[in-house]
């Protein structure tokens, strides 16, 4: 069917639909990769958001469930400038356009996504609707776009009990605001016993674990939406546990100990962002993916110091926390974008908890 994506400003994108095709409204982002859709697709950072590929040809090598990020994809919508018709991969199971059929989740070809994408960082991230066989009005679907909020994306996509993987001497506390799997795979195989909670998990039942570490998972939305989290995080920190925090876990460690943040103009989502080691003056290329950021100017030198800035746009990637057993990356060391990888923070944790390291 045609397809028709409508943002909040007014503007209009035809093209045509692919997967499940049903209206819907989202947040619309843009993500620069070339390859790892299917990562993307089922990271749960990107839920409530219908996500625009800036590079033109996608679904070329199908979908392999063993890249999977999470058990489902999270994104509300999927747009691209081309869908490749056939799935040429011998590791594929299933081919991108029935994945998502298969998972109800919309999909759009046919349009310029460049241009989409030169908007998006013009006018900074905007909300939209995406409509099939139809176009309504332009001032109805800029209402619908305007109206829609996101809601509480990580109580959605949390896990609802607790889990265990790996049976290491090692034993990690989990909190998942949106985990993505590599991030369980990368301490797993460091010899680690993971023990996944809830977000909303408090110390006292994290603490019954006995844990020698605590991570911090990445996920979507708002940090300071997460009110309950912080509450307990400041806890955390205090309990003396080492603690590593990953994305949104990294604003949340930084919310805990009174620092702020800020909402990026259309947010840093790839797999080719360079960040600078301010200790050690050397630049790592890093997958990354999040629309908020710690303001600098809100870092208490006593209480933390910047590990890591962002070249493209000196943002925070990183801290340092001056008790010495909390640090943090708004990247993703986990994913592995480039030949020099930042895989070795996972073995920085693994030495403050006295475990060993691959």
């Amino acid at each position: 069917m045609e397809a028709f994506l409508t943002l909040e400003n007014g503007m209009a994108f035809k093209g045509t639909g692919f997967g499940d095709e049903h209206d819907t409204a989202c947040e619309v982002v843009f993500n620069s990769a070339m390859c790892g859709y299917t990562e993307l697709l089922t990271d749960p950072s990107y839920a409530g958001q219908g996500v625009v590929m800036a590079y033109p040809l996608i679904g070329n090598y199908g979908i392999c469930y063993d890249d999977a990020e999470s058990v489902r994809p999270w994104l509300s919508a999927f747009i691209v400038h081309s869908l490749s018709d056939a799935a040429s991969n011998f590791r594929a199971d299933v081919d991108l356009d029935t994945f998502l059929k298969d998972n109800r989740i919309p999909g759009m070809q046919g349009i310029d996504t460049r241009a989409l994408t030169k908007v998006l960082r013009e006018k900074g991230t905007m909300r939209g609707v995406i409509t099939y066989g139809h176009c309504e009005s332009t001032d109805g679907l800029k209402e619908k776009a305007a109206a829609y909020d996101i809601g509480s994306p990580v109580e959605r996509v949390s896990c609802k009990g607790t889990s265990v993987y790996g049976d290491g001497c090692v034993k990690v506390a989990l909190m998942d605001y949106g985990v993505k799997n590599n991030i369980m795979r990368s301490l797993v195989k460091r010899g680690c016993t993971v023990k996944r909670f809830p977000y909303d998990a408090s110390f006292e039942e994290v603490r019954s674990f006995s844990p020698d570490g605590i991570m911090l998972s990445n996920g979507p939305g708002d940090p300071k939406d997460c009110v309950k989290s912080i509450k307990e995080l400041k806890r955390m920190y205090a309990s003396g546990i080492p603690v590593f925090a990953i994305c949104l876990g990294h604003q949340l460690m930084a919310l805990a100990n009174g620092c702020d943040t800020y909402k990026l103009k259309y947010g840093h989502r790839g797999i080719n962002h360079p960040v600078k080691s301010l200790a050690e003056n050397r630049v790592y290329i890093t997958s990354q993916n999040h629309g908020y950021v710690v303001d600098g100017k809100t870092v208490d030198p006593s209480v933390a110091q910047v590990s890591f800035i962002s070249m493209n746009d000196g943002s925070i990637e990183g801290l340092r926390y001056k008790n010495g057993r909390v640090f943090s990356t708004q990247f993703h060391p986990e994913a592995s974008p480039g030949p020099l990888d930042t895989g070795f923070l996972f073995d920085k944790f693994m030495d403050l908890m006295g475990g060993g390291r691959i």
